[in-house]
């Protein structure tokens, strides 16, 4: 940003708008620094475009992955020298299926502010983690987000039109002219309005059905059954691939030293999972294709009963073939129905791989006549029919599968809740999936090739190598680049104290957010006592260590009772049949806490600090029971508070009540962060192996974390 203000400057002269650069922190505690500019900041009334440069990662391209109007894509598109865009990226973030957000969600809901959003996505395995280095961001990397970005900034600065069309978008409200988009070989941008895309496959869908319904009458009941029969190819194709990748998935836990073996050499799953997919993709497809056969066969005995066995055979293997490869046909018009009725945007993938190979076939294999004999599938035709499929998808299915394989580092936001073979399955069937839809065509091909012995015995070799590398660990699961996710945190729980036991209790956790068992990690820390397990909870409050390791030797060092959080009971009363209580928060020495608050007993609630009203009444949203408050503010924050619950209509008065779950025994609940290393910490962070790292968000607990909660029962 830095170099991109020093290059705009140069220019500036001949701008008919403002660029403003804006540094913001506190994104990691809630989007707090974006939200702060565009509410409270006195330019705010004057943006009127919004840029984001983000990271999910760390170097390769920076990616357009979010946009908002079809004129601004177009912009961009326009001036960028090496675009990178991929309306995929977009469905995927907006579906929720990560989760997660960036500022630019709060220029676009909070601020109404069309704009661009953009992000590098390569070595995801690093991300807040402490390999997320500057020796990993290659020069090239901000080189591309350079030369784009000045180009765009300098055309749209200098464009009394860009303006315009950002003003109208902004009272209209951002996103009213959605567009497709997405790059070619990182030379060339394809943007087209939505609308012009629903209408087009729309279009395609109507051909598509008509041409098939016409052949299908045209063939008659015999058509019909080949038909049926080429769609249970395609049903027993993914059925097989999707099983034999799962397999794999549920059996590396088994034999490797850890269950996701293969995070640092993405290249693995190729021979892990992609082999064993291939080879059922090809099972299933090659069992409808001896149903089919099957088919034919009776349908050319009794149509032409004169031919010799061996032409018959021969007949019947082209026919079945030409079905088998017109089943991807199929295929990909379900996927386009769907996409468009859905309207996702990435739907143009689907289009492609139906109409490119649908071309292909008809200029070079169709027959006019049906009474002509059927003739052996050309090569050129494969040629012809995935050249554009390939090279518009192969680079962001790349690109996803190492995403999916990145993100497993942090998969498991409570650490031990989720079984370890899930990360596996999730990559396996992916890859399975998507072996599926894009070799469905190439596959057809081999079955009366010869090569079925020899497809197989590759496949079979590609698997063994890989499992060997990683069950040997040969090729080790993580190195110091790209680390496993394991977290100490020396914690200070008062939520045990009661008559009996008026001692906080200590102890330091060690925990991962990646799927497996803390066993190799404990190796060099024999001697810091610690006992691991499942029934090791503890609820952090923003998440639950379900499973974790444990040690209280040498654990009463390093902090001191006075930086103990205080929960402290004001007041509990009842006003005209509304329960009203008051507690004190002291969090003491924290200026980084998480408070939440039982919704299951509580309506609604403020937060008071000094004499000003830190969090008001009205829109308390709930997750799992729950609603919870992060704080994170500098050096002078205040640590005094004041909360005022309003219970709900069915707690009235203060008597002891029967708690409706154990999980929610609490009324409220509080975690306080120091950033303090204590000796115990110290020392286990030093023995621990290079290949960890701790991961570190919003909802993670610093190395000091103390916790402390109030009872329903009050």
């Amino acid at each position: 940003m830095l170099e991109l203000a020093r290059g705009v400057a140069q220019w500036a002269h001949g701008f008919k708008s403002g660029v403003l650069f804006l540094f913001n922190t506190g994104e990691e505690e809630g989007l707090d620094g974006a939200h702060s500019f565009i509410t409270q900041h006195r330019w705010r009334n004057s943006v009127r475009f919004a840029i984001d440069l983000e990271a999910m990662g760390i170097s390769g391209k920076s990616t357009l992955f979010q946009g908002t109007d079809h004129w601004a894509l177009e912009s961009f598109a326009a001036v960028a020298k090496y675009p990178s865009a991929q309306i995929a990226s977009q469905d995927v973030f907006q579906s929720g299926a990560i989760k997660s957000a960036t500022d630019f969600q709060i220029y676009q809901e909070v601020g109404g502010l069309p704009g661009l959003d953009f992000a590098y996505t390569d070595m995801t395995s690093v991300y807040h983690t402490k390999n997320d280095k500057m020796k990993h961001l290659k020069p090239g990397s901000l080189q591309h987000i350079g030369e784009n970005m000045l180009a765009f900034l300098l055309h749209a600065a200098a464009s009394p039109k860009f303006m315009k069309d950002a003003i109208q978008a902004k009272q209209e409200g951002s996103g009213q002219n959605k567009a497709v988009f997405f790059d070619i070989l990182g030379k060339y941008m394809v943007v087209y309005p939505q609308r012009h895309a629903t209408m087009f496959h729309n279009s395609i869908i109507f051909q598509s059905l008509l041409i098939w319904g016409t052949s299908l009458l045209m063939g008659g009941r015999p058509g019909l059954v080949s038909f049926g029969i080429s769609c249970l190819s395609i049903v027993l194709m993914l059925t097989s691939s999707v099983i034999l990748s799962v397999v794999v998935a549920f059996t590396l836990p088994h034999i490797c030293s850890f269950p996701v073996a293969y995070v640092a050499h993405p290249w693995l799953v190729v021979g892990l999972f992609g082999s064993p997919a291939l080879l059922g993709a090809f099972i299933g497809q090659h069992i409808g294709f001896i149903i089919l056969k099957r088919h034919l066969k009776h349908v050319y005995s009794r149509t032409k009963p004169g031919l010799a066995y061996n032409v018959l055979d021969h007949i019947v293997n082209l026919e079945a073939e030409r079905w088998i490869f017109k089943s991807g046909f199929v295929q990909w018009l379900i996927v386009l129905i769907l996409e468009t009725y859905l309207k996702v945007g990435s739907s143009y993938i689907a289009l492609i791989w139906l109409v490119s190979p649908a071309f292909a076939y008809g200029l070079m294999e169709a027959t006019l006549s049906p009474a002509r004999s059927p003739k052996q599938l050309k090569v050129v035709t494969l040629v012809l029919a995935l050249a554009a499929p390939v090279v518009s998808s192969a680079g962001l299915v790349i690109r996803m599968v190492v995403i999916i394989i990145g993100s497993i580092v942090r998969i498991d936001r409570n650490p031990g809740g989720l079984p370890d073979w899930l990360g596996n399955v999730v990559v396996s069937v992916a890859i399975a999936v998507v072996i599926c839809f894009t070799f469905v065509y190439l596959l057809s091909y081999v079955h009366i090739s010869g090569a079925k012995m020899t497809l197989g015995f590759l496949l079979c070799i590609f698997f063994g190598l890989a499992l060997a590398l990683v069950s040997s660990g040969i090729v080790p699961a993580f190195t110091e680049d790209i680390a496993r996710s394991v977290n100490v945190v020396h914690v200070v729980d008062t939520t045990t104290v009661n008559s009996r036991n008026t001692e906080p209790s200590s102890y330091v956790t060690l925990f991962s957010n990646t799927p497996g068992k803390l066993t190799k990690e404990l190796v060099d820390l024999r001697d810091e006592e610690f006992s691991c397990g499942m029934n090791r909870t503890i609820d952090f409050v923003t998440f639950t260590m379900k499973y974790g390791c444990l040690s209280y030797e040498g654990s009463n060092t390093g902090w001191s009772k006075s930086e103990v959080p205080v929960l402290n009971l004001e007041s509990d009363s009842v006003t005209n049949d509304a329960r009203q209580t008051i507690i004190s928060v002291d969090t003491k020495s924290s200026t980084r806490w998480t408070l939440a608050i039982n919704k299951q007993e509580i309506d609604d609630f403020t937060v008071h600090v000094d004499s000003g009203n830190l969090v008001p009444l009205g829109n308390k949203s709930e997750i799992d029971g729950w609603h919870t408050i992060q704080f994170a503010g500098g050096k002078d924050s205040p640590t005094k508070f004041q909360l005022t619950l309003f219970w709900s209509s069915n707690a009235k008065d203060a008597s002891q009540r029967q708690v409706k779950s154990e999980v929610h025994s609490f009324l409220v609940k509080l975690r306080t962060d120091v950033n303090r290393v204590t000796p115990k910490v110290g020392r286990v962070l030093e023995k621990l192996p290079g290949w960890c790292a701790p991961f570190g968000k919003s909802t993670s607990p610093y190395t000091l974390a103390f916790l402390t909660a109030l009872p329903v029962n009050i």
